[in-house]
């Protein structure tokens, strides 16, 4: 604990992985961003082995403004050789950061402010995830929602409301944005045929960016992509919760917003 000195942080983080260490850099969401320059000099053009650990990535609540973790996804997935992932819970924290520690990279891993009951934690030792793989969760053909981190229970829950009306969705946890499934993404591109991207983040330069430049790379580019995301304004105080539900980032506004899409593709298609 360097105090609120953000950039002597991850320099000496570097300095301890140039000894052998595999330091764990611990650092707020919105407070990672003042060491910017550190990030790509200090480790990850000389690509040495620090974990950064994003806490209160999103929308932390009673925090406010200073604190929302609103842009890491945009600043992080820039920086060459970094790998970036975000866990859908607090079982698959631990998996992504063993897997962090143990992966001589440079890599971050970002968490929303949550509370974490104690039964939820695994009993036995995590497991090693190989970066850049997403899982599917749920199959359906009207579209596909892939969710990111903190977004996945509520696409979950959206897919499940989406289908008593009568819409079926495919839901995947993305797990990655650097580097990005691009397998699991252009076969959704190819078989489904419209993609949800669902992040806890701004929209400019985050996961709904990556899947859309994947997409190009693969000239996917005319597949139908709606972007959900935080708005691109600095968010209020709040509870946790309530916020979400104000963005429509709740499992019912992903559910609102993804059936009038999907359905005025529908109709456009038709």
């Amino acid at each position: 604990d360097v105090g609120i000195a953000e950039q002597h942080a991850v320099t000496f983080a570097a300095g301890l992985a140039t000894e052998g260490f595999r330091p764990v850099c611990a650092i707020y969401s919105t407070f990672l961003q003042r060491a910017f320059d550190q990030i790509v000099h200090d480790v990850a053009l000389q690509e040495l082995p620090v974990v950064f650990a994003l806490d209160r990535a999103g929308l932390v609540g009673g925090d406010g403004p200073t604190h929302h973790g609103l842009l890491d996804l945009a600043y992080l997935r820039a920086i060459p050789n970094l790998v970036v992932a975000a866990p859908r819970d607090e079982n698959e924290l631990q998996h992504l950061l063993a897997t962090a520690v143990e992966s001589g990279r440079p890599f971050a891993v970002r968490f929303p402010r949550a509370p974490i009951p104690e039964a939820a934690l695994l009993p036995r030792p995590p497991a090693l995830i190989a970066p850049g793989t997403a899982v599917q969760l749920r199959a359906g053909g009207d579209g596909a929602l892939i969710a990111l981190g903190t977004m996945v229970l509520p696409a979950l829950a959206a897919a499940e409301l989406l289908a008593a009306e009568g819409v079926s969705a495919t839901v995947v946890n993305a797990r990655f944005v650097c580097p990005l499934d691009e397998r699991v993404i252009t076969g959704l591109a190819r078989s489904v045929g419209r993609i949800v991207t669902v992040e806890e983040n701004v929209p400019m330069g985050g996961f709904g960016s990556a899947v859309s430049e994947c997409l190009d790379r693969h000239d996917l580019s005319a597949t139908p992509l709606l972007r959900l995301a935080l708005p691109g304004q600095f968010v209020a105080h709040g509870k946790r919760d309530a916020l979400l539900q104000q963005v429509g980032l709740d499992g019912p506004g992903i559910a609102r917003r993804t059936r009038e899409w999907v359905r005025a593709q529908q109709l456009h298609f038709s």
